[in-house]
């Protein structure tokens, strides 16, 4: 006799009040294979570090202690040396002589590249001022010292003639600063975007090749020095070696202050498909980031030795960049990049 099955209730288990676990809620967990940089971060930090007032004044004290000891023997040595050997003695005051000239020119010219900066700085202000307030007399005394800048470049000699013609019959203010946009700083921003490219491989290379942890740090911030240098140079800065330091601080500064080397998914992802590349290679993946990161602080060098602000020419974009500086890297990421590099 075959036996009837009976078909079971549901089993309800009364959970109280207590509501349903929501999954959306759920803390996050890291992930340590993602890349994120740290190489660039710590470079920028490091750039960006403020030093106490302390610090500072021992420093230059030192500094000076140092100097006028070192003055003070060396003037004894030569004047003891007169004394004794006068043939040597006078050899030796010609080349301290020949030192202490030296010395004063390279000071003269730091101070003079400090001045380029300072030029500058005051250039871009000046157009956004006339810009802002529609003054058509700021936008041609921009103009013009733009013209007087760039003087004797044989790169932007076509641009200042076509200037030079058409600036005259333009009688609205944005009109003649975007003619000088265009004229002068369009193929300026185009070599800029280039440097930072170069500067964006190295640094991706380096990070991708090399093991050594301290090595990458090194690396990213010669690259970004030279960088912020060849930018500076490009827009007419010519920063010294001080200049160039002063310059990276300031834009490290700038970085720090607005959380531009924070490091987000959407960067990892957008950038060559950062978070497949970590899977594959932790390294390549944190160059791809480190060379991100790179592109941003030659972003913001271009703002800050741009001797205009972005009006109708399009800013540059990191994804765009960093795409194109880091193309021989990819390898099947090649179409990709050309239809980027398109929309930049």
């Amino acid at each position: 006799m075959d036996k009837v099955k009976t078909r079971q209730a549901p089993v309800v288990i009364d959970l109280g009040d207590e509501a349903a676990p929501n999954p959306a809620l759920a803390p996050f967990v890291p992930d340590p294979g993602v890349p994120d940089g740290r190489a660039m971060q710590t470079a920028v930090r490091i750039g960006g570090a403020r030093g106490s007032r302390l610090g500072a004044w021992f420093l230059a004290s030192a500094g000076s202690l140092i100097a006028f000891l070192t003055s003070v023997a060396a003037w004894n040595y030569v004047t003891t040396l007169l004394a004794s050997h006068p043939v040597l003695g006078w050899v030796a005051a010609g080349l301290f002589g020949l030192f202490v000239l030296t010395a004063t020119l390279l000071a003269l010219k730091e101070l003079a590249a400090y001045a380029r900066l300072g030029r500058l700085d005051h250039l871009r202000h000046s157009a956004q001022a006339a810009l802002t307030t529609d003054d058509l007399a700021g936008a041609r005394t921009t103009g013009d010292a733009l013209a007087r800048l760039y003087q004797g470049r044989a790169d932007l000699a076509w641009g200042a003639h076509r200037y030079g013609e058409r600036a005259g019959a333009v009688m609205d203010a944005a009109s003649l600063l975007v003619l000088a946009e265009a004229e002068f700083l369009a193929p300026l921003d185009q070599a800029a975007r280039r440097e930072i490219e170069a500067a964006a491989r190295q640094v991706a290379t380096v990070t991708a090749i090399v093991p050594l942890a301290l090595a990458d740090v090194a690396a990213a911030l010669f690259a970004n020095l030279r960088m912020l240098r060849r930018i500076a140079q490009l827009y007419g800065g010519r920063a010294g070696t001080f200049g160039s330091l002063r310059l990276l601080r300031q834009v490290m500064v700038h970085l720090v202050a607005t959380g531009a080397v924070a490091v987000g998914d959407d960067l990892i992802h957008s950038v060559a498909g950062g978070g497949l590349l970590s899977k594959l290679s932790r390294r390549f993946g944190e160059g791809v980031i480190n060379g991100a990161l790179t592109a941003r602080v030659g972003l913001a060098a271009m703002e800050v030795c741009r001797p205009m602000p972005f009006i109708a020419l399009p800013r540059p974009k990191v994804t765009n960049l960093v795409t194109r500086g880091l193309r021989g890297l990819f390898g099947a990421g090649a179409a990709d990049a050309d239809r980027s590099a398109g929309k930049s």
